[in-house]
């Protein structure tokens, strides 16, 4: 067991799956030589070659249909958009042709593509490098949607993803990536597919992904100076959702606050509240809550701490909900 950071446990899990399946290739910006802007592809083009990672020009829809391509020719392409903004370009490749070639072709044509996207603000980066596109691709049918949160996940996730024979897009949330924690690569992760209850609690239920489970596990923290004790799930899987887990602990708890970065209309908040109502109606004694971005543009980044959901929010939210 070692001490790792999600961008080198991302590494690692790429340079496994690498390793075991000669068919699997990264494509992307700078992935190659430079190692990606986040250096999570550095070292594997020196030790894979250049036709296994592949330096592209800048032009996601190109790299997204290119990918689509080798898929239908037997490879499974790893993409990395650089930055969650970049991918609107790619977006009619992924939702015309990703998404819907394994139904058009009744199941005769599998897509194993997937698509990196480093996602989320708090970085203090520029325009269209800090959004949370997320919604967008859960909503399109055809495509897996998944978000990793910790290193841990983020070694075990990419490889499940890379082995997954349906287009799975990959969230990776960019400023947790210099964050440590302790990885046993001989563990048995969770399923790709699925959400975890990640701390227990009986007052009321937070529920969060990426980047934004840290704040709900620090906001759980800070409530036990109130005396509250809250439960903390990380959703892991936007689409399809594993909504299992949240029903038992909402029928334990009878409150529910979601958390995300994304703006809340129409976001993940507000399918799971949906969800949760209909499902746990009788159990819930407050409304489902939501601690989201606003609906604006992403700010200039001297705005986004304004803009971010954080521990105030979160805890105010838990107030409102512990007074109905």
């Amino acid at each position: 067991m070692a001490t790792i950071t999600m961008a080198k446990a991302l590494n690692e899990g790429l340079r496994k799956a690498m390793e075991e399946h000669p068919k699997v290739l990264i494509m992307g910006e700078d992935v190659g030589k430079l190692g990606g802007v986040f250096r999570v592809t550095d070292g594997l083009q020196k030790d894979f070659g250049e036709d296994r990672v592949i330096d592209t020009p800048l032009a996601e829809s190109g790299i997204v249909g290119t990918a689509i391509g080798m898929a239908i020719r037997g490879y499974r392409p790893v993409c990395e958009i650089q930055f969650d903004g970049f991918v609107y370009p790619a977006y009619d490749q992924i939702v015309s042709q990703l998404a819907k070639m394994h139904y058009r072709s009744k199941g005769s044509v599998k897509l194993p593509v997937v698509i990196r996207i480093p996602f989320g603000g708090g970085i203090g980066a520029v325009e269209h490098h800090s959004e949370s596109p997320e919604a967008y691709f859960a909503h399109t049918a055809g495509l897996r949607v998944v978000a990793c949160s910790n290193p841990v996940d983020a070694y075990f996730m990419i490889q499940q993803a890379i082995a997954c024979d349906d287009p799975v897009i990959f969230f990776e949330p960019k400023r947790r990536y210099w964050e440590k924690t302790d990885l046993d690569r001989d563990a048995t992760p969770d399923p790709l597919f699925s959400s975890r209850l990640v701390r227990d609690g009986m007052d009321a239920t937070l529920v969060a992904y990426g980047p934004m489970v840290k704040v709900a596990m620090d906001a759980a923290t800070a409530a036990i100076d109130d005396a509250r004790d809250l439960a903390v799930i990380d959703l892991r899987t936007l689409s399809p959702l594993d909504m299992a887990p949240i029903y038992d602990s909402v029928r334990r708890t009878g409150h529910l606050v979601v958390v995300h970065e994304a703006p809340g209309n129409v976001g993940l908040s507000a399918e799971i509240a949906a969800r949760v109502t209909e499902e746990c109606f009788y159990s819930l004694e407050a409304p489902v809550l939501r601690v989201t971005g606003f609906d604006t543009p992403y700010p200039p980044s001297r705005l986004e701490e304004d803009f971010l959901p954080d521990l105030d929010r979160v805890l105010d939210a838990v107030d409102r909900s512990l007074a109905y």
